[in-house]
């Protein structure tokens, strides 16, 4: 970025009056006026520090604090994916979240798992659920995982991978239906995300991708029913630590 520093030498105003400030330092002149309003600068001030502080992070050499194995969902596991398939944010901060987009891994549970642990792979999901119903979470929630093949649905989608073949429907089990609509639920519960299929979307349905999951078999009315369903049932347990080398012991 640019230095936007004024090189011109200070004046006087015209008529030999200097400019009054009042108690706080702040010239009369900085306000804002418009919309039939007066909006003073100190306004202005207080919401440059609150986009500061929302952003100060991402000051080179400065991280926002994280916890080893902190969960979004606390029916999940955690195992963390490669940093090179995902990258850090402050959603919903810097980005709103609107989207659940769900994929097929073309794979089994645990092979899905550990190319997401691969950085060569440079792609990952927050989610993968399993036939059996198991839950693993390997991204946060407030960071972008390298999903879609789309930069503006990865910041503002949460991506859940579920363990099968995209045209075998038996690998699409009671179970996983089951678990992945209280996981989708509970994200759309976070976020204010409406449960409908402009919102949950498929893979298949991002602009520009070349994927076909969660392909022709997966059940979208029975999917979305069972969402709202556990959308109105008893609250999920409280998100809590995980242990990642014991998770990631399970998971292999």
């Amino acid at each position: 970025m640019g230095n936007n520093g004024s090189t011109r030498a200070s004046r006087k105003p015209s008529g030999g009056r200097s400019r009054k400030k009042s108690a706080d330092g702040v010239s009369r002149r900085a306000l804002l006026i418009g919309g039939g309003g007066v909006v003073a600068a100190g306004t202005v001030a207080v919401l440059v520090r609150d986009e500061v502080k929302r952003v100060w992070w991402q000051v080179p050499g400065v991280e926002k604090p994280r916890k080893a194995g902190e969960l979004d969902y606390g029916a999940a596991t955690w195992v963390a994916a490669s940093e090179a398939n995902w990258r850090r944010a402050d959603r919903p901060d810097d980005f709103r979240i609107d989207r659940v987009i769900i994929h097929v891994t073309q794979g089994s549970f645990d092979s899905a798992v550990r190319v997401f642990q691969d950085p060569a792979h440079r792609a990952a999901t927050h989610y993968i659920v399993g036939q059996d119903g198991r839950v693993v979470q390997m991204i946060r929630e407030l960071d972008v995982a390298y999903q879609a093949g789309n930069r503006s649905f990865n910041e503002r989608a949460i991506g859940i991978e579920h363990e099968g073949f995209v045209d075998r429907p038996k690998d699409l089990t009671k179970a996983m239906y089951e678990s992945s609509a209280r996981l989708t639920a509970s994200i759309c519960a976070r976020y204010d995300i409406p449960i409908d299929r402009e919102h949950i979307i498929g893979h298949v349905e991002v602009p520009g991708t070349d994927h076909t999951d969660p392909g022709p078999h997966w059940d979208w009315d029975r999917y979305l029913e069972l969402v709202k369903r556990a959308a109105t049932a008893p609250a999920s347990p409280t998100p809590s630590a995980s242990p990642s080398a014991s998770a990631s012991a399970k998971a292999e």
